[in-house]
């Protein structure tokens, strides 16, 4: 049996931050039908779980997708409300 387990909470932050970054950047696509609560909610998490798990250096890829996705998913709506009030 081993003594330690490899497996924590933290290695999810990866792929929970992919997916949630995924997700918020699809709903900002449709940000004019749904609001633009849903990306922003979903994106703010997405960079949260992708920072943790940058800090912690797991799944360092997938977080930096997550990060990404989840930093365009957040300016994406508040760059196309700015332009369309101007």
């Amino acid at each position: 049996m081993a003594t330690g387990s490899a497996d924590s909470p933290a290695t999810l932050y990866g792929p929970v931050s992919l997916v949630l970054g995924t997700v918020a950047l699809i709903a900002a696509v449709f940000a004019g039908y749904i609001g633009i609560a849903i990306p922003f909610l979903f994106g703010s998490l997405a960079v949260t779980f992708a920072l943790l798990g940058l800090a912690r250096k797991l799944n360092r890829g997938q977080c930096a997708i997550g990060l990404t996705a989840g930093s365009l998913s957040v300016l994406y709506p508040i760059f196309l409300a700015a332009a369309l009030s101007a």
